[in-house]
């Protein structure tokens, strides 16, 4: 998977502990937007954990963007704020939205439910 997340302490830490979780792999992780993308047809990443609230882009144009180039990766949206926005964009998308204080568990298990559909599709 690919983690999308500006904050490099928050980044660095999801990096570390879904990287203990046996079934699941970290390719990858940047800061903004705009690498998304890019990093994402370069490492092959089959997920992309994608925080809604980045620098340069929103959620909605950072997924549609990430889909563009790996037409093929599952995306997961992330937030520390969870508001109708972002529903409405997950809905629209059709992506799992996790807050960020639900926790690691719903995470993983997002990003399974998404992997799964992914190597069933």
């Amino acid at each position: 998977m690919l983690l999308v997340e500006d904050s490099q302490v928050y980044r660095e830490s999801l990096v570390f502990l879904l990287g203990r979780y046996e079934d699941l792999e970290v390719v990858g992780a940047v800061g903004d937007g705009g690498s998304a993308a890019r990093a994402c047809a370069e490492l092959g990443a089959e997920v992309v954990v994608l925080d809604y609230r980045l620098p340069d882009l929103d959620g909605a144009e950072t997924a549609e963007e990430v889909r563009a180039r790996c037409p093929e990766a599952a995306v997961v949206f992330l937030s520390a704020s969870a508001g109708e926005k972002e529903h409405d964009a997950a809905r629209a998308l059709g992506v799992p939205l996790v807050r960020k204080d639900e926790g690691l568990d719903r995470l993983v298990a997002a990003v399974r439910a998404v992997a799964g559909e992914w190597s069933s599709g």
